[in-house]
């Protein structure tokens, strides 16, 4: 059987579904010229009351993967309030999260697979799992939840998208 990183597990797949995030909102900015309606309604959608609105989906999908790499590497976690209110503003958040991903070398995350990640949530409750089970069993379904989320919202709303924009992003080949 073959072990799996945890930069595999983790940057890997976390950068591939930003992406595909990011093409979502390339297709919605496309939708709004298209169609001729309100980009904000578009951006304060949610599903349910009790759900964080589009643009807060993008944000948590951003800062959860650059949250949870940087305690998996041994960094300081550092984000920044949110300022972004357009598609554009939210797919340029993307690319820079994407950028920070990439320049986390997987030498910074490789061979910590055991160490124990200790954090606070969102809930003030303290966590703790050893890296690889934080990043499979934590961090990626957290941020799929949100890209999902960011997904369906797009979906109710018109935008024409696929299962396979979820999956594949630009990659026209579902087999890339």
């Amino acid at each position: 059987m073959t072990a799996i990183s945890l930069h595999t597990a983790s940057v890997s797949v976390l950068s591939r579904f930003l992406r595909n995030l990011a093409h979502l909102l390339r297709k919605a900015q496309a939708d709004v010229a298209a169609r001729g309606y309100d980009e904000q309604a578009l951006l304060q959608y949610r599903l349910s009351p009790d759900m964080h609105t589009l643009r807060g989906q993008i944000f948590y999908a951003c800062d959860i993967s650059q949250a949870a790499v940087a305690r998996m590497a041994g960094l300081h976690v550092s984000l920044t309030p949110h300022g972004e209110n357009t598609l554009a503003e939210l797919i340029a958040l993307i690319e820079r999260t994407l950028a920070w991903l990439d320049g986390v070398p997987a030498s910074s995350l490789d061979g910590r697979e055991a160490q124990d990640i200790v954090w606070t949530g969102g809930d003030g409750n303290t966590r703790r799992m050893p890296a690889l089970d934080y990043a499979l069993y934590w961090t990626v379904p957290n941020v799929m939840f949100h890209v999902t989320t960011s997904y369906n919202i797009l979906r109710h709303n018109g935008v024409v998208l696929g299962k396979l924009d979820f999956l594949n992003g630009q990659r026209a080949d579902p087999l890339v």
